[in-house]
């Protein structure tokens, strides 16, 4: 979790990411994420808590993986309660949101309907593109599900990809947002 980040979406957002993965895309950047155990176990109602704590200072949460939808009953509980606080709720999934639709499961339909912007679609290595905001490859999609961000539907270009790095005490450095990893290791001499 990250409780402020202005790189994953829009304004100042409240992370999320998920441990576990069943999609496992080739070339992931987040492949610490895949398997089911590791990460930090922590009770929904803690992460609601948390969020709400945030008051004026977050804009949304943004859910990210691993696979949001390995995990969708506690991540729709989360949303739902965001929403209904008045906080905006993104969501990556390297599934398609078609393929979601017609699971016709009550768990993925409750985070679907209370996600404003759903980006969908597996990192694809071969289809690697940067140059349009928080996703890695050009096959990915955006869907505007509700009215709250429809207005940058036709201008996304203005959003840039971007990274922070956190250097904590220990000298360990954090990095998140997208685009070239690589290059980035490469410029700071981790390679």
């Amino acid at each position: 979790m990250l409780k402020s980040t202005t790189v994953e979406g829009f304004g100042n957002r409240y992370c999320i990411w998920v441990q576990g993965c069943s999609i496992r895309c080739d070339g992931c950047a987040n492949k610490a994420l895949w398997s089911a155990t590791g990460g930090t176990e922590t009770y929904t109602e803690t992460i609601i808590e948390d969020i709400l704590a945030q008051k004026d200072l977050i804009e949304g949460v943004t859910f990210l993986g691993g696979e949001p939808f390995d995990q969708v009953e506690p991540l729709g509980q989360i949303a739902e309660c965001a929403q209904k606080q008045g906080y905006s709720v993104m969501t990556f999934t390297g599934y398609s949101y078609k393929t979601l639709l017609d699971e016709n499961n009550v768990h993925i339909n409750r985070l679907i309907s209370n996600t404003d912007v759903l980006i969908d679609g597996p990192f694809e290595k071969e289809k690697k593109d940067y140059s349009r905001p928080w996703v890695g490859s050009s096959n990915q999609n955006y869907f505007f599900l509700t009215e709250r961000y429809a207005a940058f539907k036709d201008c996304l270009n203005q959003f840039k990809n971007k990274f922070e790095l956190r250097i904590q005490e220990n000298g360990e450095i954090q990095i998140n947002g997208m685009g070239d990893y690589e290059a980035l290791l490469r410029k700071i001499g981790y390679f």
